[in-house]
């Protein structure tokens, strides 16, 4: 995956099949992790991790039986996130206990650092700023991949005059600003997911590759090198590299303290993600609603969002209606109720009026009504809450929000396409940009 800015190797000779893959050339090699190609399987590369533990651009550096199998598991774990979330990733899979298969891409040199607390070496270049300062919005900065010059901090416009090509796409306003938001979005996704946990996500750095296609990838290794991590958000209680970085003399016990905290890592990665206790249940007041419900269904499918249809007239049928929602409420699931009647809506009202649950109507406007079909929605008795949406993804969207105050991964996914919204504007206003008239 990480094809660029690492020292070259020579071939080897003969190389094994290792968890199923055939291995070729050994293409780069860092100071934990070796990059192979795969003869077999163009536009994708074998990343094996290493038992090694390194600081100071290498000039600290053990090895540490067993970090090549927690660091791999950390990683995958990251990467399922990311990618659950819609992010748009080189991790592909798990290829055995040490290593993964990663999308083949021409590294941008930068490391991308977000933090959430002023600590470490910004309070080295920032004399005053008190350790612990919280940055809201979180703050960025970019560092430049030198090892021999300590990893010099870039500006933006450094980034853009070096005019890096990779894979035929050249970097410049458009590419920083995209990598720029997708580095924040990947923060504020595990930032979250870490809070789950009680651990606050207090800085952390990402890469990212250009692959075949002149995709913008996140890339490279996210595992405990990556990050501060202090839970509960106890500085005392750190469980990331900086444990290592701190120790002016290194004994097995300290290295057996480092491996135990990173094995904790790993451990409580595998349960940041758990499955949603949500649900949007969608009520027609008619079947012959259902294409407009169906809409929904599928909005609410695209953001992760569990979606029940089910048909009931307020009007003729209030009892079955009022069946319907006290099974929900007895179900300990977390529901909101979207409510699809058009002409005399009383379907909403009814439901708003008798759930504490929330409750949004949609109603399926026709052309030669959408004044009567919206007005029926908007103009309900006092003392009822229920809000109202013209169009299906709308009505999607809102519930999802909803849920996104106490579900990380709903969260995640509506964070992911505002991303996907910035993204393709700016692709389409490149294009725009570039068109010859």
């Amino acid at each position: 995956m990480r094809l660029s800015h690492l020292r070259p190797c020579r071939t080897p000779e003969a190389l094994p099949l290792v968890a199923g893959y055939k291995l070729g050339s050994l293409i780069i090699e860092g100071k934990t992790k070796r990059v192979y190609d795969l003869p077999d399987h163009p536009g994708l590369a074998f990343l094996q991790s290493k038992d090694r533990i390194t600081a100071g651009d290498g000039v600290k550096a053990h090895d540490l039986a067993g970090k090549a199998a927690i660091s791999n598991r950390t990683n995958a774990k990251v990467f399922e996130i990311l990618n659950a979330a819609g992010l748009k990733t080189a991790f592909v899979k798990v290829a055995g206990e040490t290593a993964f298969i990663g999308r083949k891409c021409e590294m941008v040199p930068i490391e991308w650092v977000t933090r959430r607390l002023a600590t470490g070496s910004f309070l080295k270049r920032h004399p005053g700023v008190e350790e612990g300062y919280r940055f809201n919005p979180p703050c960025q900065e970019t560092f430049f991949k030198d090892d021999a010059n300590h990893d010099p901090q870039w500006s933006e416009a450094q980034i853009i005059a070096a005019k890096f090509k990779l894979n035929g796409r050249l970097i410049g306003q458009d590419e920083v600003d995209i990598m720029r938001r997708m580095t924040l979005v990947v923060f504020e996704v595990l930032e979250k997911a870490w809070a789950a946990r009680g651990c606050a996500l207090i800085d952390m750095k990402i890469e990212f590759g250009i692959d075949c296609d002149g995709e913008i990838l996140v890339s490279d290794i996210i595992d405990s090198d990556s990050w501060r991590l202090w839970p509960s958000g106890d500085k005392r209680l750190m469980k990331d590299k900086q444990v290592y970085r701190n120790l002016s003399t290194v004994t097995q016990a300290d290295l057996d303290t480092v491996k135990r905290n990173f094995e904790w890592v790993a451990e409580q990665l595998e349960h940041l993600a758990p499955s949603p206790n949500c649900l949007v249940v969608v009520l027609m007041g008619s079947p012959s609603d259902d294409e407009h419900c169906k809409k929904i269904a599928k909005c609410c499918k695209d953001l992760g969002v569990p979606c029940q249809l089910r048909v009931s007239s307020a009007h003729k049928g209030t009892e079955e209606t009022l069946r319907i929602v006290a099974d929900y409420e007895g179900s300990g699931a977390k529901v909101v109720f979207i409510a699809v009647a058009g002409r005399s809506n009383g379907l909403g009202p009814v439901l708003s009026g008798n759930t504490t649950y929330p409750v949004i109507n949609c109603p399926p406007v026709r052309s030669d009504n959408v004044a009567q079909d919206v007005w029926s929605s908007l103009n309900v008795p006092s003392g009822l809450g229920c809000t109202t949406v013209v169009y299906p993804e709308a009505a999607a969207l809102a519930a999802a929000q909803i849920h996104a105050l106490h579900d990380i991964v709903i969260w995640s996914r509506l964070r992911v396409k505002q991303l996907n919204n910035f993204v393709s504007l700016k692709v389409a206003d490149k294009k725009m940009r570039d068109l010859v008239l």
